[in-house]
Parts: structure tokens; C-alpha cells; sequence
């Protein structure tokens, strides 16, 4: 089954990542050791180092003069979506004990990351006190590279494997009649949530615990989360990191039509 049918594939360390890692390795962990940026980004009691845009790469993905990002897994999403240049990457970052419940987190929210996984759907963000949610950023897709060595129960990538099936047809629905340059604008709220809740009862829940070097594809529809750290599992002292990119869509249609 296609990445495309399925929502997801994992491929293995390929020689052009690999050669990519020498050089974004040491970077993308000295972002996350950077005070500043820890100030910034640390969430859940210091057990997740979120690094939205820290890594210094360029369009292409090189970082610090070194080759730029290639490899099967960009290759298989260009294929589809076109080439697209490519944001400065997200370093995320866990380690033991995650998640702990932040001070100002409430009983229901740390719950739902505990017991759900946090699962979301990338790029629908919530919008003032009410925390509703707008199509804010509309990602082509979701390609995560793994930088360091972790055990497989310690806090793993998850995905509802099909998901992606379901919340297209329902955001097609409701946005469908709106003119494209509207949709950052509709609260989507509702229907997310009970898309969200036929995913759970459907949908399988698959974990997928990367090594260092494989990289997953995810569709930009895709729900998913991160599974709780698991007691006793190991990893690196530099915790579980993975390299995030969601290049945006050259159109919002594309984000609906685009496969």
C-alpha cells in the first residue's frame, strides 16, 4: 500500500540523509541545549523541547555549508506536490517523563495528551481564549527525520492509520462554497472534533518508533500524536529528537485537491 492509501510510510536510512545528519545533527541539538530557546519552548515540566523553526537550514534543507536534505522520503512527496522550499525545520524533543502537566495546563488537556497522545491535526491552531480552531497554515505534507537513538516506548510518533481519509472528506464538506482566500477564517471547530472522535473509533492506532537516519511521510491530513514515555524506556541523553518539515501549499486549494 501506498504512502497515499495508507497515510504514512517510514523509510529506512538512505545515504543522502545520512549525509545530511552529519551536519544537522549537531545542529539541531544545539538548539535544543540553547537557553533561549529552552526559555522559549520547553513545555510539560521540561519533558518536551517543542523548537518550532530553530534549525538554521536553508530553502533546500543544507545546515551549516553541509548537502542539502534528499533522500527517498522528500523524493516520494515531491513527487506528488512538486519541489517546494523548505522552512527552517522544527527540533522536537523528548525525554523521560513525558508528558508531565505544566502549572497552567488543565486536568482535561493533560489527560488527553496522556491518554490520546495529544493527537492533532497539524496547522488547524487554536485562536484566543476559547482556544477554537482556524486553518491557520495548510501544509503540502509532513516529512520527520530521526536524530538520535531511542527505545521504542520511549514517547514514539503515533498516527490513526486511514485518518487523513476522514478528516479530508469532512473539511471538503465544510469549506466547500467558501471562496479559498476565506478558509483561514472558518471556525472549524466542531466538525474537527467530531471527525477527531469517528477517527478514534475507526481508525487503528499505529506507533512508529524512528531510528536515527529513517525518516516518516505523513499525509497533511494525517492525526496524529506522541505516546506518553514509558517507564524505564531509554534513549541518548540528548532525549528522543526528530526534525520536523510541513512545506505550505503553493494555493489554499491545494490543501483540499492536491491528493
Amino acid at each position: 500500500m501506498s504512502w497515499l492509501a495508507r497515510g504514512w510510510e517510514v523509510f529506512a536510512p538512505d545515504a543522502l540523509v545520512l549525509r545530511w545528519l552529519d551536519s544537522a545533527k549537531p545542529a539541531a541539538l544545539a538548539a535544543s541545549r540553547d537557553p533561549d530557546a529552552r526559555a522559549r519552548w520547553l513545555r510539560h515540566g521540561g519533558t518536551w523541547f517543542v523548537g518550532v523553526d530553530v534549525l538554521p537550514n536553508g530553502p533546500d534543507g543544507a545546515v551549516a555549508g553541509g548537502c542539502p536534505l534528499g533522500g527517498a522520503a522528500q523524493q516520494a512527496a515531491f513527487a506528488v506536490t512538486g519541489p517546494l522550499p523548505l522552512h527552517r525545520g522544527q527540533v522536537s524533543v523528548t525525554w523521560p517523563g513525558y508528558p508531565a502537566r505544566d502549572p497552567d495546563e488543565s486536568e482535561a488537556a493533560h489527560r488527553y495528551r496522556r491518554e490520546r497522545d495529544a493527537a492533532h491535526l497539524d496547522g488547524l491552531l487554536p485562536v484566543g481564549s476559547g482556544k477554537r480552531r482556524f486553518l491557520k497554515e495548510m501544509h503540502a505534507f509532513i516529512l520527520g527525520i530521526a536524530v538520535t537513538e531511542a527505545e521504542a516506548e520511549a514517547a514514539p510518533l503515533v498516527v490513526w492509520e486511514g485518518s487523513h481519509a476522514l478528516i479530508r472528506a469532512a473539511f471538503a464538506e465544510a469549506l466547500r462554497g467558501h471562496p479559498p482566500e476565506d478558509w483561514s477564517d472558518i471556525d472549524l471547530t466542531d466538525v474537527y472534533q467530531a471527525t477527531r472522535r469517528e477517527v478514534f473509533a475507526r481508525c487503528p492506532r499505529v506507533c512508529l518508533p524512528l531510528r536515527p537516519g529513517e525518516a516518516v511521510l505523513l499525509h497533511r491530513h494525517m492525526i496524529h500524536g506522541v505516546a506518553p514515555w514509558a517507564d524505564g524506556a531509554r534513549a541518548e541523553a540528548d532525549g528522543r529528537a526528530i526534525v520536523y518539515f510541513r512545506p505550505e501549499v503553493a494555493r489554499p486549494t491545494d490543501w483540499l485537491d492536491l491528493y
